[in-house]
């Protein structure tokens, strides 16, 4: 199967914002942590923990009269990402991104689960690894227009900082998930809007 068959493929079985947040709802209600072995109860707090900080940037997160401005102007687009809820990279950053996409009826956000789609993530890869989340724009014609991801410029390189330092990578997420409590999604919207500016 060709690139833009599979791509064709995952857009008519992907799920909406809405889905994507109703399916890790479910699976943090359904399970008991008690109940579940080491490496799934890690999983498990992950979630729990990555549905917090979604809830959190959906209400401190106000899109700028700047992107809103950019986003306006769009014409129809595909916003497909590739993502997974234990992801804290994603949790962080696809809030945000499903609401700037709201600001023009033009843009269809798409998710796709990772793991369920490694034939789609493969051709997406950064710096030879799956990392997400991973957001591909297509025009109608599946056309690629702009690919982001995983994470900001800023917290790549902060992230590439701590990891050169030598911080175990319990200490790295940690700095990072501070790192984006201060950014306040400001870093995200600007790369938004010069990847908007760029097309």
């Amino acid at each position: 199967m060709d690139k833009s068959s599979i791509i064709r493929e995952k857009i008519s079985s992907a799920l909406s914002y809405s889905e994507f947040k109703k399916y890790s709802e479910e699976i943090v209600s359904s399970l008991q942590s008690a109940t579940l072995l080491d490496d799934e109860k890690s999983l498990f707090e992950y979630r729990k923990l990555n549905l917090a900080r979604v809830n959190r940037v959906e209400k401190t997160y106000e899109p700028s009269n700047k992107i809103k401005e950019k986003i306006s102007n769009l014409r129809k687009q595909i916003w497909l990402i590739i993502t997974e809820d234990w992801c804290g990279d994603s949790a962080q950053n696809l809030p945000a991104i499903a609401k700037i996409a709201s600001l023009n009826n033009n843009i269809d956000l798409k998710i796709v689960l990772r793991d369920k789609n490694l034939d789609l993530m493969d051709m997406y890869l950064t710096d030879g690894k799956r990392s997400i989340p991973k957001l591909v724009a297509l025009d109608e014609d599946l056309n690629e227009i702009f690919i982001w991801g995983p994470r900001p410029q800023k917290a790549q390189e902060y992230f590439d900082n701590l990891k050169n330092k030598g911080l175990a990578k319990d200490e790295i997420i940690k700095e990072i998930h501070s790192w984006y409590a201060k950014d306040k999604c400001q870093s995200l919207e600007n790369e938004f809007i010069e990847l908007i500016e760029q097309k």
